[in-house]
């Protein structure tokens, strides 16, 4: 439903104002509307659950403690898959577009493991946005470690 929606909403700005302009300076606010969207799931989970976690904050790290563990062994498998057996460019573009999308598979995880618990599933959902996001932050500041810097890859291909 919501990859229909889209397509529909591009068909019918791409129709009223025209591609060029579509492309130039509306398809560059579409994603600060959707990040805006999940800020405000996550505000909305994190208050649902406001009394159970200040009541128990434990159950933090009883849902944080498995997320964690998942986006490790992710960032690693991926990471060595990239590094040994593709380009710099392509290995991070596989890094980033399997450890990064494993936030519709959590959900799956999610309300199969909580399904009778099911305010427990937007609890997760919104501890795992925060989790991903955050390691995503700190990969991007060890990228140039990981795959090396596209300076020093430039100087080597020039020599």
């Amino acid at each position: 439903m919501p990859l229909a929606l889209g397509i529909l909403t591009q068909a019918i700005l791409k129709k009223k104002y025209g591609k060029e302009k579509f492309e130039k300076d509306l398809k560059q606010k579409f994603p600060v509307f959707s990040t805006l969207g999940v800020l405000g799931i996550v505000f909305v989970s994190m208050a649902l659950k406001a009394k159970t976690i200040l009541s128990n904050p434990v159950i933090l790290a009883y849902y944080l403690l498995p997320l964690i563990i998942i986006y490790l062994l992710n960032f690693t498998i991926s990471t060595l898959v990239a590094k040994y057996l593709f380009n710099r460019e392509d290995g991070i573009a596989l890094v980033y577009g399997t450890v990064m999308r494993n936030l519709s598979i959590a959900l799956a995880v999610a309300m199969t493991v909580f399904g009778e618990k099911g305010s427990d599933v937007a609890l997760i959902i919104a501890i795992a946005y925060i989790v991903q996001v955050q390691a995503g932050a700190w990969y991007v500041q060890l990228t140039d470690k990981i795959f090396g810097s596209t300076t020093s890859l430039k100087k080597t291909l020039s020599e």
